[in-house]
């Protein structure tokens, strides 16, 4: 047991020390940091904005539209004819202008002119010209009020309930994505990344011949164990430490920027989970690693067969999009308890979608499952290819060696 603590405590101080580690663990709250900084700076600095008044044109062949002409930023100059405004477009005067024609109420069609080639009317000025004709065809006909009641958006508040009828504590909302997105595809890198170390460090005492020191003093299982652990632990640090800056700078974003952020909630169990499958994810990728270090003949032969299981990390990632109209779909479902993508799926449902408890159960039972067996096959492999040297050996050979093993 002392000698699996040695090469764990080895393993943990040379990860922990690396410039790549220390890197990534501290740029996720130290840009943060620098982001609102900057943002602070620049309000203070540059004070309130400036408000630009855009002019725009129209002529009112339809007779009746002459109210109501100032709508927010925009101000609604009138013409007589099609061609005194054209004059004023030119000549800078306006920005663009409009007409209404004479059959607008039996068409509702308006035509808008300017110099500019888009590929579509900015929604700002589309507002504008509705908000100015709803105005002018519903004045004498209904209370003012409800006038600014049409020309308003639905404003459409959602509040989700408990099974008991009660309010929920943890609302939706697209702002909660963004703490569970951004976190899955750290703990993406962060697996991807301790991949690498324990490859890259394998194949370095291979190729060192330092492999074979190791061994004559310690059992392989001591030697995997302590590799596993050391690295792990240092992830562990790495993603607590992602994990304990978040309500600092969810309070530092709020206090700054003031309304989205300060709506953003974390899911209750997010911490939790995050640390478990944490945990469990690298457990299974580390010994995954394991198997790829052993079989191959060098540190880089090594990194080059790593994608072929780390690139599964990202596929929830790559269907996010799917997951914002169909949280529960069937995709999902196997994302979840499918072990290689169950990491980085289930954080990302909890920003949008509670996970039901049996896919929670089942994710995490065949996680554990996988990696018992996985763990198994990996030391088994390490045992017959560990001290082999030259060329890498086929798959069918390491299927062979692993039934008669």
């Amino acid at each position: 047991m002392n000698k699996t603590l040695l090469i764990f405590r080895h393993e943990f101080l040379n990860t922990i020390k690396k410039k790549g580690f220390i890197i990534m663990t501290l740029i996720v709250p130290v840009l943060a940091l620098i982001g609102i900084g900057v943002f602070h700076l620049v309000l203070t600095v540059s004070g309130p904005p400036v408000v630009e008044i855009t002019t725009i044109g129209y002529v009112d062949e339809a007779g009746g539209f002459d109210q109501y002409t100032t709508q927010g930023y925009i101000e609604l100059v009138p013409f007589d004819t099609q061609d005194d405004a054209t004059a004023a477009l030119i000549n800078d005067d306006v920005a663009e202008y409009f007409v209404i024609p004479a059959d607008y109420m039996a068409t509702g069609v308006i035509n808008r002119y300017t110099l500019a080639r888009e590929l579509e009317t900015p929604p700002h000025v589309a507002t504008a010209i509705k908000d100015f004709l709803t105005s002018n065809l519903l004045t004498g006909e209904v209370p003012p009020e409800t006038i600014e009641l049409v020309k308003k958006p639905l404003a459409l508040v959602t509040t989700r309930l408990t099974e008991t009828g009660e309010v929920a504590t943890e609302q939706g909302g697209f702002g909660n994505l963004i703490i569970p997105g951004i976190f899955s595809l750290l703990l993406a890198l962060s697996l991807q990344l301790s991949c690498v170390y324990l490859v890259q460090g394998l194949g370095d005492e291979k190729e060192s011949r330092l492999i074979e020191v190791l061994l004559s003093s310690v059992s392989t299982r001591q030697l995997l164990t302590g590799k596993v652990l050391g690295l792990g632990t240092a992830g562990l640090v790495q993603v607590v430490i992602w994990l304990a800056s978040l309500p600092l700078l969810l309070n530092l974003a709020s206090s700054t920027f003031g309304g989205f952020f300060g709506t953003i909630q974390l899911p209750a169990n997010f911490l939790v989970l995050g640390i478990v499958y944490f945990i469990l994810g690298y457990a299974l990728f580390a010994s995954l690693s394991a198997g790829v270090g052993a079989i191959s003949p060098s540190a880089r032969e090594g990194q080059q067969l790593i994608p072929m299981f780390t690139l599964l990390l990202f596929v929830p990632l790559w269907f996010s999009s799917i997951l914002f109209i169909f949280p529960n779909s069937p995709l999902w479902v196997v994302l979840t308890i499918f072990p290689v993508t169950a990491p980085v799926a289930v954080m990302l449902r909890l920003g949008v979608t509670g996970v039901p408890a049996w896919e929670l159960a089942a994710s995490l039972t065949v996680l554990a499952l996988s990696i018992i067996l996985v763990m198994f096959l990996a030391i088994r492999i390490f045992r017959v290819y560990l001290l082999m040297y030259g060329k890498r050996p086929s798959w069918g050979e390491i299927v062979r060696n692993l039934r008669s093993g």
